[in-house]
Order: structure tokens, then sequence, then C-alpha cells
């Protein structure tokens, strides 16, 4: 028995997908195929074709799905992030799969975390229509799990970084290698992250982990830095100097409110903390890789 894996051309799929070489990697029908195993789609949603994709298949990893963008609308984001997970699990489940491990979103709980670390005890406040699409999906995949039995494990990842991340932490990235001065001398924030490579064995572990099923858990390196320290061990990562400025948050947010990029800003210099406690207790399950060994694997711009 074997594990099928979505968006397996990802930035995180693509990670495990060559690091776990029996995996059933699902692939659009027009990509290239670099996979020992593969599935092809058209395209994920409320329609696709799934037969044939579980033979063999005693869980899944579903990554696929629209990232926050500016370019997609609410109704992109329920017909991907939505309609298509819940048709991918309530097939799963007449396929026989035991076990659905979905990767969510943080954005789940909200956009700060202010003084108190989210837990899974937490109110969720969803940020944008991105993770409302992920919270809708979380309920209608927990409805499945009670119906048919099989499990379902939600992740919950805080940004995640390492080579080629997109996103926030791609920008931040190149921000440090071209920049040998950014402003955050005075940034005392906490903020939780996790390495693509730490979150890559965290899904595979819930994948197989007897005890994780019925489980959400937020995922983290568990350690908490200052934005400061973190652009440090970007820099320490692309074996660069970085040195932070004294600049006051206060004009940091102003400048942000009068470019239009006061959210930016605020993921910058805002507090996101997690408890990520009950991977341990759980799964007794902890971060293979410390931050400044994960930041070793980026790799300088050309």
């Amino acid at each position: 028995m074997s594990t099928l894996l979505t968006g397996a051309t990802g930035f995180i799929g693509s990670f495990i997908a060559r690091n776990n070489n029996d995996f059933n990697c699902v692939v659009r029908k027009n990509e290239r195929r670099s996979f020992n195993l593969s599935f092809g789609i058209d395209k994920l949603d409320g329609n696709t074709n799934w037969e044939g994709a579980f033979s063999h298949i005693d869980s899944v990893i579903h990554l696929a799905g629209l990232a926050h963008s500016r370019s997609c609308i609410n109704k992109d984001y329920q017909s991907v992030n939505v309609d298509g997970t819940l048709h991918l699990a309530n097939e799963a489940a007449k396929g026989g799969v035991k076990r659905f491990v979905f990767v969510s979103s943080i954005g789940v709980n909200g956009t700060s975390s202010s003084d108190v670390p989210f837990s899974i005890l937490s109110t969720v406040n969803p940020n944008n229509d991105y993770a409302q699409s992920k919270y809708d999906a979380e309920i209608g995949l927990k409805k499945i799990s009670t119906e048919t039995g099989m499990e379902l494990v939600i992740i919950r990842p805080t940004l995640v970084y390492g080579p080629n991340a997109p996103g926030n932490f791609g920008s931040l990235a190149r921000l440090v290698f071209r920049f040998p001065f950014l402003p955050f001398a005075l940034v005392n924030n906490r903020r939780d992250f996790i390495s693509v490579q730490n979150l890559a064995d965290l899904l595979v572990t819930c994948a197989k982990h007897p005890k994780a099923g019925g489980h959400t858990f937020l995922a983290s390196d568990s350690e908490t830095v200052s934005i400061s320290e973190f652009t440090q061990a970007i820099a320490k990562g692309f074996r660069t100097n970085l040195f932070q400025l004294p600049v006051p948050i206060g004009l940091m947010c102003l400048a942000g409110k009068l470019l239009g990029k006061s959210i930016m800003i605020e993921q910058l210099v805002g507090n996101l903390e997690v408890d990520s406690s009950n991977l341990k207790e759980i799964l007794d399950w902890i971060p293979p890789y410390t931050m400044e060994q994960s930041m070793a694997f980026l790799k300088p711009e050309k």
C-alpha cells in the first residue's frame, strides 16, 4: 500500500516526491512527469475524474490547490480548494483510502496571534478568501470523515521557507540577498515558521503514524524568532552579511500605509506564534532540522 500525493510538482510536493519514490504523484496530464508513479488529471475541481487513482493506496496527502493570489476571486478558491478537495475526499473514501491528510493554512486562525500563541483550541478567524476556503474545506472534510470512517488529519502550517520558495518568503529572501541593510533592529516580535524539510517530514509522518488520525496540528519549527533574527538566519544561509537599522516600527507602519503595503508590514512586524506541542505529545515528532540547518540549504541567486 502507498500514498497518493497531490500537488507533487509544487514547492512542498516536489520535495516530498523526491524523497518518497513509492508515492503515486498526481500531475496535470499536460505536465512533464518525472516520477516513478504518477496519475494524470485535467484539473482539480468538483468534477475531477479520479477513476483508478486509489488502487493500492491507503493514504492521501492533499497539497494541491490555489494559493493566495491577487488574480483569484472567491469563486476560484471555492471551486478548487473546497469543491475539488471534498470531491477528492469522497472519491478516496469510496476507493478504500483509510486516511486523508489535508494541508490547510495558519491563515484559518488569523493574521496575528497577538500576545497569546494560536493553538488548536483558538477561535478561528480566516483572514481572506483563501483562508476561508481552507476552513470551509476543513469543515466539509470532517463531515466526510464522520460519515465514511476515513481518518482525517489537518495540518495548518506557518509560513513555509526553503530553497526557491514562492510567495512571501521568496520575496523576503530576495530582499536579504540583494540589500545589506534592513530596518528591523527595533522589531522584537515573535513569529513561527517551518522549513520545507520539516513540513515534508511531518506530512509523511501524519500519513503513516497510527495515532495521527482525527487530529489538527499547527505546524512550525518550534523556534520562535523575531523578523530580525529570521532575516539574519536567511543571510547566514546565503553566507552573506546583513546589518539591521534601528527604524521605528511606527515609521514602517506609516510608510506601509502610504504605499498600500500595510498587510505586508503587519506580517513583518506583528506576532504570529503557534503552539505545536501536540505534535510531540501525540506523534512523538520533533522537527528533524533546526532553522539554521534548514537555512543552510538556501542557494544564492545567480
